[in-house]
């Protein structure tokens, strides 16, 4: 086991909780705050448009990692995570009152006063993304983009690991995109990566199935809580292969029930 048992179900109970608050902002974001616009995605090859996007990100992220430019991701890190509080606190309270409290969460989270309230904004900040995203994908373009993005995270660890190095980067910068947990000395992490395809998945298949897509989430954290429970330790291993054959084996198990 990679972890120590109770840091693991503690991740894993994290994630599932990321996911189901995920599907509440995507449920109550018909409208975005402050009417922020959507990235028109084409219905047919959206996930080649999606997948661009994550590439061209990546690449930047990496450049950024490997010149060990520390400030520049720091204040990408800030605007990011408090663009996506915004929009999933907007999903409950009226868009001033998120703005501030995106605000004050953002600037809690970067001094990274509490791993607690670290942690805790990470539960937000995915349902956010999936917020933005969700309407304008199909369930068929979604289910291609996790097969490619699985594909591009196991070459990406096992491979180039240029991954790994980024997560290094990102940790020992202290601002990192994802579940963070300290613990005897060392250090578990989840990517945001790993949180948001999976949920971005769900709220594409919720639109379209309603209330028996709420199993897929439970699928994909029994998938994850494999993962981690055969892993060893001081390796890496790329989540979303086992993040999308969970996804994939809730959406059948929806068609059947």
């Amino acid at each position: 086991m990679k972890h120590d048992l109770k840091v693991t179900f503690l991740i894993v109970a994290l994630f599932l909780a990321a996911q189901y608050i995920g599907l509440a902002i995507v449920n109550n974001s018909e409208i975005l705050p402050y009417d922020i616009e959507r990235p028109v995605l084409s219905q047919e090859y959206g996930y080649l448009e999606f997948m661009a996007y994550i590439l061209v990100a990546t690449a930047f992220a990496f450049l950024i990692a490997y010149f060990g430019l520390a400030v520049l991701w720091k204040i990408i890190f800030f605007l990011s995570v408090f663009f996506c509080l915004t929009i999933a606190f907007g999903a409950f309270v009226p868009d001033n009152f998120a703005l501030l409290a995106a605000l004050i969460f953002t600037i809690l989270k970067t001094l990274r006063l509490s791993s607690i309230l670290y942690n805790f904004t990470e539960l937000f900040i995915y349902g956010g993304l999936a917020a933005l995203f969700v309407p304008s994908l199909s369930l068929y373009s979604i289910s291609i983009l996790l097969v490619l993005i699985s594909i591009y995270d196991a070459i990406a660890v096992w491979k180039t690991k240029h991954m790994i190095k980024m997560a290094k980067f990102q940790a020992k910068a202290k601002m990192f995109s994802g579940l963070l947990i300290q613990y005897k000395k060392r250090v578990a992490i989840l990517g945001g990566g790993d949180i948001g395809f999976p949920l971005i998945f769900s709220g594409v298949a919720f639109n379209s199935l309603g209330n028996q897509a709420l199993i897929i989430p439970v699928f994909a954290t029994l998938a994850l809580l494999i993962l981690l429970m055969q892993s060893n330790k001081n390796k890496f291993y790329p989540a979303m292969p086992f993040l999308t054959a969970g996804c994939f084996v809730g959406y059948l198990i929806t068609l059947i029930i």
